[in-house]
């Protein structure tokens, strides 16, 4: 098989879906790989360490003619669309349920697409997601406490407050790791912290692992409502593999809080749980101001960070990417339960029940192909 890694070129995208170590392990399994030019510059590897690690570098047009597998970091972007070769194979975040036109493109191609964030472990813990959302996580605090300063547009807020002057108020909508991440983050600045979460389970383990000194709430309309009013700053961290996020803060919500407060949407990639989210922004023009409240909506939170977001990613693809080339893939689909919660879509078809049901189409089970 040929692996085809293209270079990045989402704004500020510098992470890069294989690392000179990844390269080795997969050509020593007879593979080969062709690396885009200066496709790892932005982590830190140059053509040269590919080289070193048995890559061959060559010109997009070039990889994308030769490879059976494309590997990335983020969605495909219309620019990137005439690339795909029909019947290719894909492996990287799709983020479907939010992207038409890119579904509509890998089911007019009948690219075999299998998404780093629907694939699940037996234990329903979503492996390849897990470690950019703990970056993202962590980010979402350092990007609010920032966006809180006065020059930004906040309110002139600072997180941990000092003595005598109150710390500021943080509400985490979602308790998976995102929202954990997060919750790690501002408590460890000193900040005020309560998550919400539907599992009454999940805020018994945040209450314990956090010794009490996070609020956890379960949430409704009425918990959000009251929470969102008193935040400095929100996060966003609500999750439904696959899916569409749920638009759980309203209009009417965000309203009610104070000028200057920050939203930081973590869910934007699969559409935001944020009523008045309603653009994706960049790293070059990251913010937006509505009603008075700074909101937050990057997709690619971790492309801030690459060269630690790299490692983090790809520490954990590589042992999926040598699955998806151990076997004929519908006799794979068939014996690996993991790979098959990934899988998108099939020659022509939708294979996730989450992405079908966002755009009103037929779902195709995975095993009956």
């Amino acid at each position: 098989m040929t692996i085809g890694v293209p270079k990045e070129i989402k704004n500020n995208e510098n992470r890069v879906g294989m690392v000179p170590d990844g390269v080795r392990e997969i050509a020593a399994l007879g593979h080969k790989v062709v690396i885009e030019t200066g496709a790892g510059v932005g982590s830190g590897f140059s053509d040269e360490d590919y080289t070193a690690a048995g890559a061959i570098i060559a010109g997009k047009a070039a990889l994308f003619a030769e490879a059976d597998w494309i590997v990335k970091v983020k969605e495909p972007i219309p620019s990137e669309y005439d690339y795909f070769r029909e019947g290719q194979q894909l492996f990287t975040y799709l983020h479907l349920a939010a992207d038409q036109p890119q579904l509509r493109m890998l089911l007019d191609k009948k690219i075999t697409a299998v998404a780093y964030e629907t694939v699940q472990a037996p234990d329903g813990t979503l492996p390849l997601l897990t470690p950019m959302s703990e970056v993202a996580g962590r980010m979402s605090v350092q990007v609010g406490a920032t966006l809180l300063q006065k020059y930004y547009g906040g309110k002139g807020v600072l997180l941990g407050g000092v003595p005598g002057v109150a710390p500021a108020e943080v509400v985490i909508v979602g308790g998976g790791v995102v929202g954990t991440n997060a919750a790690k983050m501002a408590l460890g600045m000193g900040a005020r912290v309560t998550i919400l979460d539907v599992s009454r389970k999940r805020l018994g383990y945040l209450d314990d692992i956090f010794g009490g000194k996070a609020a956890t709430v379960m949430s409704s309309a009425g918990s959000i409502a009251a929470a969102v009013k008193k935040a400095d700053l929100l996060i966003g961290a609500v999750l439904v593999p696959g899916a569409k996020a749920p638009r759980l803060v309203t209009e009417d919500m965000v309203k009610s809080m104070a000028p200057g407060s920050v939203i930081v949407d973590v869910a934007i990639d699969q559409g935001g749980s944020i009523e008045t989210i309603d653009r994706i922004t960049t790293h070059e023009n990251p913010c937006y101001l509505k009603h008075g409240v700074v909101h937050y909506s990057v997709a690619n939170m971790p492309g801030a960070v690459p060269r630690a977001s790299t490692f983090a990613l790809t520490g954990m693809t590589i042992q999926y990417l040598k699955r998806l080339l151990s076997s004929e893939f519908k006799s794979l689909i068939a014996s690996d339960a993991e790979i098959r919660t990934g899988l998108n879509t099939y020659q022509g078809q939708v294979t996730n029940k989450g992405v079908a049901n966002a755009f009103g189409l037929d779902f195709v089970d995975p095993l009956g192909l």
